[in-house]
């Protein structure tokens, strides 16, 4: 099998992205129940789509278009659901990435069971750290701060390649149409994937 083919131009000697063949490592990691995820994440929300499903979904999107062999795919993709769970409002509400945090340990024997230590280490770190730090140097933590961040066009922002905290996220921001391409092929390639995503 060929590597994704909206991946191609963005992998690097260090971090090479999944083949198809590995597809269920790469995507459909059975030791987390995505779907309970996503019911739990929507549960009790009061705020509109501007934090929402729709955003969520996005974020799990980006994180998809950014993700390579040494970083953990369920991590960011939880990252996805939960980062913003504990929001209070729609404006800067710059505690919601730690309330999130301290939410965590209170999945850890039921939504999260599934995900080691250091994954779950990895998790509450970039939930905790992503509206106030840069980079961390942590393939998983930092692919979660650029999928979130490669969002921001919703409010009207757009993403500075000089704050993203991975090398294809400083490409996707300083080349939106290249961005635009690489959603539309990964859109292409879930459907004929049929993939839960």
């Amino acid at each position: 099998m060929t590597e994704l083919i909206f991946l191609q131009p963005f992998a690097d000697s260090t971090a090479t992205i999944y083949f198809m063949e590995e597809y269920k490592d790469y995507i459909d990691d059975m030791r987390v129940d995505f779907a309970s995820v996503r019911a739990f994440a929507i549960n009790g929300w009061q705020l509109d789509d501007t934090h929402g499903m729709p955003h969520w979904q996005r974020v799990e999107r980006n994180a998809m278009l950014l993700l390579t062999r040494d970083a953990s795919p369920a991590v960011v993709r939880l990252f996805a659901y939960l980062h913003d769970k504990c929001r209070h409002d729609n404006l800067a509400d710059m505690g919601h990435g730690r309330r999130a945090a301290e939410m965590l340990p209170s999945l850890r024997g039921t939504l999260l069971k599934g995900l080691s230590d250091a994954e779950f280490a990895d998790l509450v770190t970039a939930c905790r750290e992503h509206t106030v730090t840069a980079s961390t140097g942590n393939p998983s933590i930092d692919i979660c701060f650029d999928a979130d961040r490669l969002d921001l066009g919703r409010v009207g922002i757009t993403p500075d390649p000089a704050r993203m905290a991975t090398t294809r996220g400083r490409h996707f921001a300083a080349h939106p149409a290249d961005f635009a391409k690489a959603v539309k092929e990964f859109e292409r390639w879930k459907a004929a994937s049929r993939l839960p995503l």
